[in-house]
């Protein structure tokens, strides 16, 4: 986006709400970030840890290796695919080698859904899986067994119980 752009955006938005300070930030080139994280540390108040240091995320991994796979499913299909899909963890097993066999399913509305994500010949499913392993294997420091399974489930989006699967309210 151009600087023009941003300057006119971060205006309006001003004048909707008063903010203390706007931050031009890009996560793509890492431009800004630097002032942001400075400015809150020296803002935020100082506070407990709420897990310890070395834990990257207080979600439980079944559902964290289950958002990184969203991820990928999302930058891979973003243009393609609409937001009505939902991926689970239907299995976490360790095994005697020290890896780990995890088996996600992604469930989707439409068949024509699941074939823009199985992709032609496998090979968008295949490119998911493999990004998600890597990223899953990265922060577990072992070894994975990732295996993607692709489910039309109609109108799960009205499911009541899909919703409080995500810590969510179902919409009344």
């Amino acid at each position: 986006v151009k600087p023009e752009t941003l300057l006119a955006l971060s205006a309006a938005a001003n004048e909707k709400v008063p903010f203390k300070r706007t931050f031009m930030v890009s996560a793509l080139t890492g431009s800004g970030c630097k002032d942001l994280l400075d400015y809150l540390s020296e803002t935020l108040p100082a506070g407990p840890w709420y897990y310890p240091e070395d834990q990257i995320s207080d979600l439980p991994m079944r559902q964290l290796a289950a958002e990184i796979t969203r991820e990928k499913l999302y930058l891979r299909l973003h243009q393609e695919l609409p937001y009505s899909s939902h991926i689970e963890t239907e299995k976490w097993e360790e095994k005697k080698d020290g890896s780990v066999r995890i088996d996600q399913t992604i469930y989707v509305e439409r068949d024509s859904q699941k074939k823009i994500v199985l992709g032609h010949k496998g090979e968008t499913i295949r490119a998911i899986g493999q990004a998600a392993r890597m990223e899953i294997s990265g922060i577990l420091e072992q070894k994975v067994h990732l295996f993607l399974f692709v489910k039309v489930r109609e109108n799960w989006g009205d499911d009541p119980e899909r919703y409080r699967e995500m810590g969510l309210e179902f919409p009344h």
